[in-house]
């Protein structure tokens, strides 16, 4: 079976990642991923030696590729222009929807736009993301299929196999809090930037590292901010970091006792928190969906109340200076990605769905064939 991924933004971020573990895997069980890509912002390290992958925005080109490599079935990832280029290539194979932006104003376009293409599914990676879908959409089977981690490439790793001469350095007598992700107003970095000043006020044995944020839209808003405010010595940061590199980063934060902190206020899913608790590294993050169908709350994580500061910096404190029930908390959390995220559970249901999807494409087509 061969497959094309259609996504316009080519990121490092939660979708490319959990691709990345998707192609892999697919690939082991005979499923063969291609990806198109119509804008690169740093993301094309993490496909690398994985699958192939197209990048142009023009729509020939584009159109020569979905003719000529006679896909099985197309998964288009909130790209609405995807569909017209689908007509024109005169594709007649299955096309799957995947709806990955978690608000609904964005979300709208790419759900409205089919004109012609009748989608045979609509992929989710969260029951939250399946009721605000279902707000658009009535016709369509939606079916809820978590993003997975590859768990020999995320797991935690002994003090012997942790590389400490990479960025970035673990610093002595300081517990690390990782903050990873894009630089935008959904991140909510303002929030991390009022959490860090909370915590220099109160004590000096902690250190925030930002993992991210090197093509980000409000990247210059965020380092005058941070230097402004004369956080520098508490928040240090990385603005890229090898994907590969990665399990290190997350193994430092658990040497050191630390977790990592999403001041997110919407997600559609979330790979840093499963990438984070497949490395032992307990979450501390907003109370709300999807994050609860991702974090077992007092087990392999702490989630505060809404926006709220003061109750996130009570939260972080609460893993940082409980080193008893650290150890147990970050063995939960190694259990519970084993359990319900590992790519092998995951990516299961998404190989049993195309199986099914293009077998009844092809009864239909013999069918047709024979009448």
């Amino acid at each position: 079976m061969k497959v094309l991924v259609i996504w316009r933004l080519l990121t490092v971020g939660g979708v490319n990642a959990g691709w990345r573990n998707r192609a892999i895997y697919f690939k082991k069980h005979g499923i063969h991923t291609e990806f198109l890509y119509t804008t690169d912002h740093g993301g094309l390290h993490i496909m690398q030696d994985v699958a192939p992958v197209y990048l142009t925005k023009n729509e020939q080109e584009i159109i020569k590729i979905i003719k000529k490599n006679a896909y099985d079935a197309i998964i288009v990832v909130d790209t609405g222009a995807a569909y017209k280029w689908i007509r024109k290539a005169k594709y007649k194979g299955p096309v799957i929807v995947e709806a990955r932006t978690p608000e609904l104003i964005k979300l709208k376009p790419h759900l409205k736009s089919f004109k012609g293409i009748e989608p045979v599914s609509i992929v989710v990676p969260s029951q939250y993301q399946k009721r605000l879908v279902s707000i658009l959409t009535d016709f369509i089977p939606i079916d809820v299929i978590y993003n997975g981690v590859d768990l020999s490439f995320f797991h935690p790793l002994s003090t012997e196999e942790i590389d400490f001469e990479i960025t970035p350095i673990l610093p002595k007598n300081k517990k690390i809090i990782g903050w990873i992700g894009r630089l935008d107003k959904r991140k909510n970095w303002p929030m991390l930037i009022e959490v860090a000043k909370r915590i220099k006020s109160e004590r000096d044995d902690i250190e925030i590292w930002v993992i991210g944020g090197a093509q980000s839209v409000q990247r210059e808003e965020f380092e005058a901010k941070w230097q402004g405010e004369q956080l520098t010595d508490i928040i240090k940061w990385f603005p890229v970091i090898p994907y590969q590199q990665m399990p290190h980063v997350y193994a430092k934060i658990r040497q050191s006792g630390g977790c990592t902190l999403a001041t997110t206020k919407s997600e559609s899913f979330g790979n840093t928190f499963i990438e984070s608790m497949a490395c032992g590294v307990p979450v501390v993050a907003s109370n709300m969906m999807p994050i609860t169908e991702l974090v077992v709350k007092a087990k392999t994580g702490l989630l505060f109340r809404g926006q709220n500061v003061e109750d996130a910096v009570k939260q972080l404190y609460g893993i940082l200076d409980q080193p008893d029930s650290y150890h147990d908390m970050s063995k939960a959390a190694i259990v519970h990605i084993q359990n319900k995220f590992a790519i092998n559970v995951v990516a299961d249901q998404y190989i049993h769905l195309l199986q099914k999807i293009c077998e009844l494409e092809n009864g239909a087509n013999e069918e047709g064939n024979a009448t």
